[in-house]
């Protein structure tokens, strides 16, 4: 201890602090080991304060840093959110801009059933007519034959004995105007002829350039059909749906007759002749048909976003904490209108546990969709909903830490990724 203590003295020599007043003077004695604990105090107070406004400095840096990185992420969010915007009113409007094409095209499948009709009785006519002229010609060849024989005849009983000139000369007379008669109204009728085989090459000429334009006509059809009916089938596609079947529930559904889409008649002559059009005409009336049950399909299945205000992904389809998120949340504030994503009929609508206030959907082919943690719910069981409709509010209710919605997709009961149909239907919608 004396050692130490001569250590602290050469260090911290002793010091007298003197307090004079007007009466006396007093002293206050320091130590090395006071002095000592005076420095390590100060040196410990000057420490905390450097590390306190250090960790402030950081965390004020730190807070910086988080919010402009929030702001940014936000503002990445905002421009997502308005390119899908822009996209989808791109796709709304080439959605328009498809149906006035189909619509002109069933007015110029309609204009060229009647193109056709009209000229198959013109050709039909002319071909009566052709007949009625080859008859009358050969007619006329007989009876021009019979009046030469009246006369080989008659000019033979002329130079028989005791036959009598002048009534044989009137007779001669009488066969000589009929035969110039027949040969009259046989040129009159070879003139008609000719021009009813002028007419019928003019009338074949035009149905060859009917033919033409038709061709042209539905090959602008075909392809705008084809490029129209494409992009749905690798749409269902890309969500793991088979077009061919949902086609087909959808035509059960749907199977009523009737209206302007009538399969064009065949040729009046009774044979099926695929030179007239028919068979391609009656195949794009098909492919109107599937074209438009796809579109009744996809107002079918969840393809589109049950929000449309501004959100932000807070969790996807994967696991969680050592269990399986069985969907996608979408956070935003307390009473953002939710949505339907597709036509169904509601089959719950209530509390649910972990789901909080809860809807289920009940959809075609099978497939289900779940808002949870919602705020409000403003359908009832067994309502019928359409794509677009209102059917809650985003909330907080259940096991949540925050306001979010909670959506699911499930097919057969299977759970599947919500963002396979959100994002085919961003690239086709």
């Amino acid at each position: 201890m004396q050692r130490v203590h001569a250590i602290l003295e050469r260090r911290f020599p002793e010091r007298r602090l003197f307090l004079k007043s007007e009466d006396h003077t007093r002293f206050i004695r320091l130590g090395p080991g006071t002095q000592l604990l005076a420095w390590t105090g100060s040196g410990a107070l000057v420490a905390w304060t450097i590390v306190a406004t250090a960790i402030l400095l950081m965390d004020s840096i730190g807070s910086g840093n988080y919010r402009d990185q929030a702001q940014r992420d936000k503002m990445i969010y905002e421009d997502r959110l308005n390119a899908l915007s822009a996209e989808r009113d791109l796709r709304a409007q080439e959605a328009v801009a498809a149906q006035e094409r189909f619509a002109a095209a069933l007015r110029q499948v309609s204009s060229m059933q009647t193109e056709l009709l009209t000229s198959e009785e013109a050709r039909r006519e002319l071909e009566t007519g052709l007949d009625v002229v080859r008859t009358t010609l050969q007619r006329t060849m007989t009876q021009r034959e019979q009046a030469r024989e009246q006369l080989a005849t008659l000019q033979s009983e002329q130079s028989a004995p005791g036959a009598n000139p002048e009534e044989m000369e009137r007779t001669i007379d009488f066969v000589t105007q009929a035969l110039a008669d027949t040969a009259a109204e046989r040129d009159g009728i070879q003139s008609d002829a000719q021009d009813a085989i002028k007419l019928a090459g003019d009338l074949d000429l035009e149905l060859r350039l009917t033919k033409e334009r038709n061709d042209e006509i539905f090959e602008q059809l075909e392809d705008a059909l084809q490029i129209s009916v494409e992009p749905l089938n690798n749409l269902f596609r890309t969500a793991g749906l088979d077009p061919d079947h949902l086609i087909d529930e959808v035509r059960r559904g749907y199977s009523g007759q009737g209206g302007p889409l009538v399969p064009i008649q065949m040729s009046t002559m009774g044979k099926a002749s695929d030179d007239d059009g028919t068979l391609r005409a009656n195949g794009i009336l098909d492919e109107l048909d599937r074209l438009n049950l796809y579109r009744i399909a996809v107002q079918r299945v969840p393809f589109v976003l049950p929000l449309r205000d501004t959100f932000r992904y807070t969790s996807g389809f994967a696991m969680r904490w050592g269990r399986m998120h069985e969907g996608i949340d979408m956070a935003g504030p307390i009473g953002t209108p939710v949505y339907s994503t597709a036509d169904g009929v509601v089959i719950f609508a209530g509390w649910a546990s972990g789901y909080g206030r809860l809807i289920k959907i009940q959809h075609e082919f099978g497939i289900e969709t779940r808002y949870g943690h919602l705020n409000q719910i403003r359908v009832e069981v067994g309502q019928r909903v359409s794509r677009g409709d209102r059917i809650g509010d985003m909330g907080n209710s259940g096991r949540s830490t925050g306001p979010h919605l909670h959506y699911e997709i499930r097919v057969g009961g299977e759970p599947i990724n919500p963002m396979i149909y959100i994002g085919a239907g961003n690239d086709v919608l």
